[in-house]
């Protein structure tokens, strides 16, 4: 177990690669000093999390303490990533934030039953971006104990 403040790794599952650099100037802005990985799909997020092919190697992707997950993505979308990762004895206890840009009721009720730990909703500014992450740093870096 993680003790409140120990460094994690951030997995960000998103394709969009403004988003990912918002999300990483974010991070900075917001004074979070954990490493952020990307990765583009849920094909590419399973990859990484069961250390396959360009991710084997351990030192380069290390197990996340938390995923950030984008619903629609190419390829594999981040509903389909979240079902195989709860399904999965070895990945399913680290905790999965959804973060995405849809509002929809079926979309959050969805990713809950299927077993995310939180639901976010993509803000459209930089600023507000900064301070969601500063909330996601405090709650889940600070407030609870980790399970790594």
């Amino acid at each position: 177990m993680s003790t409140p403040q120990q460094h994690v790794t951030v997995l960000y599952a998103e394709d969009d690669e403004e988003d990912q650099m918002l999300a990483k100037a974010a991070m900075k802005r917001a004074r979070l000093h954990n490493t952020i990985r990307f990765v583009n799909d849920g094909e590419e997020l399973l990859d990484y999390l069961r250390q396959v092919g360009q991710y084997a190697d351990p030192a380069t992707a290390p197990r996340p303490g938390i995923i950030l997950l984008d619903l629609n993505m190419p390829r594999m979308d981040g509903r389909e990533a979240l079902s195989e990762i709860r399904s999965d004895p070895n990945l399913r206890q680290i905790p999965v934030v959804v973060l995405t840009t849809s509002k929809e009721e079926e979309d959050i009720l969805q990713s809950y039953e299927i077993g995310a730990n939180s639901y976010l909703t993509k803000p459209v500014t930089f600023d507000k971006l900064v301070e969601l992450i500063q909330h996601v740093g405090d709650y889940w870096f600070q407030v609870v104990q980790l399970p790594i």
